[in-house]
């Protein structure tokens, strides 16, 4: 998976499907794939940090609030941040965008 050409990144990298799948345990893994790839940290911060990383903030919330480390109140402000974060980039807030420049 690691492409040696530090100009051009992998085909995989930041695609959090592929660096950082779901696994039958319902938890995300690294595959040993890319474990040897010299690149990995670089390309699971931007996976994480990119739009499909709302999705993982999300699933680690929901596991934190069935093991009751989280409260409702922290749960449902964090909820509303991510929301937050995914109408950032999403469809509708670029057509809003536009339609605020035809006004």
């Amino acid at each position: 998976m690691a492409d040696l050409n530090p100009k051009r990144p992998a085909e995989c990298f930041a695609r959090l499907e592929t660096v950082f799948p779901l696994g039958e345990d319902g938890l995300r893994h690294t595959p040993r794939a890319c474990l040897g790839c010299a690149v990995k940290t670089e390309c699971l911060r931007a996976a994480v940090q990119g739009q499909q990383g709302v999705a993982v903030h999300e699933e680690r919330l929901a596991r934190a609030y069935q093991a009751g480390q989280v409260g409702f109140l922290k749960r449902w402000a964090r909820q509303k941040g991510l929301e937050r974060q995914k109408e950032k980039t999403g469809r509708w807030s670029r057509l809003r965008r536009l339609v605020n420049l035809w006004r």
